[in-house]
């Protein structure tokens, strides 16, 4: 069995257990690269730690610590209580507001992860109230924190961003934004109104919740956070700043300034998700040293044509990423084949068959088996059946699988 079959085999047994434990893929995959490309491929140790993403890794470290330091003292929650009152009764701007809630604070930096869990607690107990059905509100909050994942300014756009550079198609941050946006804005129409959230604009509710004063006031604290992250947007956007080393000087200013206790929002960083990214990295980094990642591009080019590859494409990213992470495995396994798969296939656009990857892995992430899909479960009021929530949820996530598949095809199969 030769080297390149071997450390496929390493990428397949990893995504596969990210499908089926609760182990983290991301020190497994570091230590295969380490087994395989040392003691079968006669390697040595510095070949496979230059696998390991130092940029990327200083780029997460960078943008989650500020946004963790900004959730610790309550910035992003007294935004959420503030974003919520503009609802002004009525039910169906309710689930609307929730998903631009959602997709704002994904989108300045906070992510899709850390949008959902900060507004689905809120909004599943104002569904509750109100009684919208818990899976339309559901569906806004997961699509508008989806909607929002692939800024450039959050971890999950760092990531893709830094695959897609590799790949020389660098500088398609906002377009990759945009169509990811679009995408997850249809959907949740399409749900909103196949579950019946027209009907709810009918409806008013009076009963205003009123949270203590104290606990939705803007104090020095979170005037400072606001304007260091304005800050860190700004120069990102009109003079280039460099978003790691930006967030970083953030973390500074706020860490000196004492608006934050930089301890808890150090614990508070998804060290799991940034181990799984950068340990899949070196394992994907070592594939494409062995020709593994020629390989897997010839595998994924027996199932489809240059004309069928974005739908199936679409299809299968969305397929696995209902079972594992979609940012921490499958794209970091996914995006780098792109170029030999459009070798493989005899023509394509590699713009859009990552663009398909990146839209497909994203749209099913609804589903209760992903973390955003199951906060919003988790989060709904003792009054709903959240069993029959979850299987709402889950049929739901399963579709998108074939919506996106869909979209990618009807869509990016124009760009020839």
């Amino acid at each position: 069995m030769g080297l390149a079959t071997i450390s496929l085999i390493a990428l397949l047994v990893a995504i596969v257990l990210s499908c089926t434990t609760t182990i983290n893929v991301g020190l497994l995959a570091m230590v295969f690269a380490w087994i395989i490309g040392v003691y079968w491929g006669g390697m040595e140790i510095k070949v496979i730690r230059a696998g390991f993403p130092t940029d990327l890794f200083l780029t997460l470290a960078g943008v989650t610590l500020l946004f963790a330091q900004a959730q610790v003292n309550g910035t992003l929650e007294r935004l959420t209580h503030h974003g919520v009152n503009l609802c002004r009764g009525n039910a169906g701007l309710m689930p609307i507001m929730f998903f631009l809630l959602a997709l704002a604070i994904a989108t300045v930096g906070a992510g899709n992860i850390a949008g959902a869990a900060l507004v689905a607690p809120m909004a599943m107990a104002a569904a509750g109230r109100v009684k919208i059905p818990a899976i339309v509100m559901t569906i806004m909050v997961a699509h508008g924190a989806i909607g929002g994942a692939l800024s450039p300014f959050s971890p999950t756009g760092i990531i893709v961003a830094n695959l897609m550079a590799k790949m020389g198609l660098g500088g398609r941050e906002w377009q990759t934004y945009s169509f990811n946006l679009l995408a997850c804005a249809v959907m949740a129409v399409f749900g909103f109104l196949v579950f019946g959230g027209w009907r709810l604009f009918q409806r008013s509710y009076h009963e205003k919740y009123e949270p203590p004063a104290e606990a939705i006031s803007f104090e020095r604290r979170h005037w400072i956070t606001l304007a260091v992250i304005a800050a860190l947007v700004i120069s990102v956007i009109f003079f280039r700043v460099d978003v790691g080393m930006g967030a970083f000087a953030g973390v500074a200013v706020l860490t000196v300034l004492r608006t934050s206790d930089e301890v808890a929002a150090i614990r508070a960083m998804p060290w799991s998700v940034i181990l799984m990214v950068c340990g899949v990295t070196v394992l994907t980094s070592l594939l494409e040293k062995t020709g593994g990642m020629e390989l897997f591009s010839t595998l994924l080019a027996r199932l489809a044509t240059e004309r069928t590859i974005n739908g199936v494409i679409g299809f299968v990213t969305g397929l696995v990423s209902i079972y594992s992470s979609t940012s921490g495995v499958v794209l970091p396994a996914f995006l780098p084949a792109v170029p030999q798969l459009v070798e493989k296939l005899g023509g394509g656009e590699p713009l859009a068959i990552s663009w398909s990857m990146i839209i497909g892995g994203h749209l099913v992430d609804g589903s209760p088996l992903s973390t955003i899909g199951a906060i919003c479960v988790a989060s709904a009021p003792v009054s709903v059946d959240r069993r029959v929530l979850f299987n709402k949820a889950l049929y739901w996530g399963l579709s998108m699988s074939i919506a996106g598949a869909l979209i990618c095809q009807i869509f990016f199969g124009l760009l020839r």
